[in-house]
């Protein structure tokens, strides 16, 4: 059962990196759309492919943490008193990225500038911190206790930097995928052709990153790096064979098929990352069985997952439809 709900932990924070990190990569997108006719394009795109869900992908991130302080709560309070820097300036960042957006649709001038400025860079710096601060968990550099950890190198080291770039090029890939399928959805093929090219671009920039990461994870966080080529080594083969795939298929125009294989090759980085940490939340000062709960709790938690699941799964997955349907309302934004 242990395992089980921190597979159940890792599967929200899989979720929200695929739906909240297309998020924040469109922000990423917007900030150098630039300017004139085609960016106003382009802004408009982003805004009818978000507005519908951006709010409601945060209830991933939710999950994710009330998961985590009830099934592992020494965890929790190692990673939050250590870390709680990133954390403090990703939660700035998301609180700005949705004033930004908000507003931008409602003000003028100088005003509307701001608030563009604000939703676009906040779309950078939140995944970085957020990546940074996990980088700071795989690296070791989080030890147990409160506030036993060091509160600038625990998240400005090597891995995390590594990380944290990654994450923002995930956003900037994910984004990208999702926008082709916007695009083609509106029959716009011109910003279909323009979003397809910029995501080749993103995937080979999260290919060279990603293979620069395994050497320095190797040398600044040896126990996930290590296993990232040993016991994670298949799943890293999946995402690599996945996105060549994806390669291909946006070179060719593919577009059915390029949003699910692009996600396979992001969710199977994921996984690795995940596999090569085990048996550890706090690589190596934690295990998953010494971190849990009691059992009573671990059993009523696992219940109020699955009702959870349950009752918000639909409930998204409704409104995804919806939204991909144009059942939603075609004005989400400029156009």
């Amino acid at each position: 059962m242990r395992d089980l709900l921190a597979a159940v932990l890792w599967l929200g924070v899989t979720t929200y990196v695929v739906f909240g990190g297309a998020d924040f990569g469109a922000g990423i997108w917007d900030l150098v759309s630039g300017r004139g006719s085609h960016a106003a394009r382009v802004r408009g795109l982003i805004d009818k492919a978000i507005t519908p869900v951006w709010e409601a992908n945060h209830v991933w991130v939710i999950f994710s943490l009330v998961i985590c302080w009830t099934a592992f709560p020494s965890a929790f309070a190692a990673i939050l008193s250590t870390l709680w820097i990133p954390f403090a300036l990703a939660l700035l960042g998301i609180i700005l990225r949705g004033s930004g957006f908000a507003f931008r649709h409602f003000l003028t001038g100088r005003a509307a500038d701001a608030s563009r400025w604000a939703f676009a860079v906040a779309s950078i710096l939140t995944p970085f911190f957020l990546g940074a601060a996990l980088g700071g968990i795989a690296s070791g550099r989080v030890p147990l206790g409160n506030a036993e950890g060091d509160p600038l190198t625990s998240w400005l080291n090597p891995t995390s930097i590594v990380v944290g770039v990654l994450a923002v090029l995930t956003c900037t890939y994910l984004a990208a995928l999702f926008l082709v399928a916007d695009a083609t959805r509106y029959d716009d093929e011109e910003l279909a052709a323009y979003f397809g090219r910029r995501a080749m671009v993103a995937a080979a920039a999260v290919g060279v990153v990603a293979l620069i990461g395994i050497f320095v994870l190797r040398d600044d966080a040896p126990y996930v790096g290590d296993r990232l080529t040993g016991a994670a080594l298949p799943l890293l083969i999946v995402s690599l064979l996945a996105g060549g795939a994806n390669l291909v298929l946006l070179r060719r125009r593919i577009r059915p098929w390029t949003r699910p294989v692009g996600v396979l090759a992001v969710v199977a980085v994921i996984w690795a990352w995940g596999v090569a940490q085990y048996p550890y939340l706090l690589p190596t000062s934690l295990t998953i069985d010494a971190g849990a709960a009691g059992d009573p709790t671990l059993t009523w938690l696992l219940g109020v997952a699955v009702a959870a699941v349950l009752t918000v799964g639909p409930s998204l997955a409704l409104l995804f439809s919806l939204d991909r349907r144009s059942m939603l309302g075609e004005d989400h934004g400029p156009s």
